[in-house]
């Protein structure tokens, strides 16, 4: 037999005799059967993607029927945990991920560690400006809106309302800008209802300037803009912690010459559903060119 025409075999035993089985055959042969550490990492991985679901949909409930987030956004840990339930499904059968060729999974695989790389990055900004505390002193103060309800402001506005009326108390020479427009849902514009909150916390009224036409982060910062020399008033955007990264970087690209922020609290029940919306936020205004 010529050298080009040898045939690999690879031998094994059955009942005693040997049997030649041709070298690609025994090894797609190998390829499924399989066992040790792969088995362990799939095993691991569908357990861990099992429990991401079962948290998710938990969290899903309990954002469900105890908490008014005010926007329904919360809708996306049910999404969440449908997906990791049936991707813990799939990987818990071994023999259909084995059917997936080998450079597909690995793709998927890579995609998904860059995936998480990514967010990860991106909730490490966010949290950069979490604790964010002004110098005293500002010229001015611009406080960004949120939802207004019948009875008043939303949890997340009073909140940048206390913490705002406090920076203002304790500097009596700064102006504070209200913004925000009125919503489909709100009996008043967010400014009107900031600024009547304000007035009862004692804050003078000459001092409240209002911006009623905003109705996202970009707007509250361009309208305000208008409103002051924004490239030589020392300003201070008040809002929640964990929306502070992406109000100064706006206000940064949108020309602010000295900007800074000033976080206030977020009540912890809707604390990871806000900043998983935040992770959204920023890369859409990422993308949008305004950060």
């Amino acid at each position: 037999m010529s050298k080009s025409d040898e045939i690999c075999y690879s031998i094994f035993m059955k009942k005693g005799k040997e049997h030649l089985i041709p070298l690609e055959k025994s090894r797609r042969v190998i390829y499924l059967d399989r066992r040790g550490a792969e088995v362990k990492n799939k095993f691991i991985t569908a357990v861990f993607f099992g429990v991401l679901g079962i948290f998710s949909l938990i969290y899903f409930i309990f954002q469900l029927f105890f908490v008014n987030t005010g926007s329904n956004f919360f809708m996306i840990w049910s999404i969440l945990a449908a997906g990791c339930g049936l991707l813990a499904f799939f990987l818990a059968h071994r023999s259909w991920v084995a059917r997936i060729p080998r450079w597909i999974r690995r793709t998927i695989g890579f995609i998904f560690v860059i995936g998480t790389l990514f967010f990860l990055v991106i909730e490490g900004l966010i949290l950069s400006r979490f604790a964010a505390v002004p110098k005293p002193g500002a010229d001015v103060c611009i406080i960004l809106g949120a939802q207004i309800k019948e009875s008043g402001p939303s949890d997340v506005l009073q909140r940048r309302l206390d913490k705002a009326a406090e920076y203002l108390r304790n500097n009596p020479d700064t102006l504070v800008i209200v913004s925000g427009g009125q919503g489909n849902n709100e009996p008043v514009s967010e400014a009107q209802g900031m600024r009547d909150y304000l007035i009862a916390k004692g804050i003078a009224q000459e001092r409240i300037v209002m911006e009623d036409a905003s109705t996202n982060t970009l707007e509250n910062l361009v309208y305000s803009a208008r409103l002051i020399d924004k490239t030589r008033d020392n300003v201070v955007i008040v809002t929640n912690n964990f929306h502070v990264f992406r109000a100064m970087s706006i206000a940064k690209k949108q020309g602010y010459g000295t900007v800074q922020g000033l976080a206030a609290s977020t009540h912890w029940a809707n604390l990871l559903n806000n900043m998983l919306r935040e992770f959204f936020g920023v890369v859409k205004d990422f993308l949008a060119g305004n950060l």
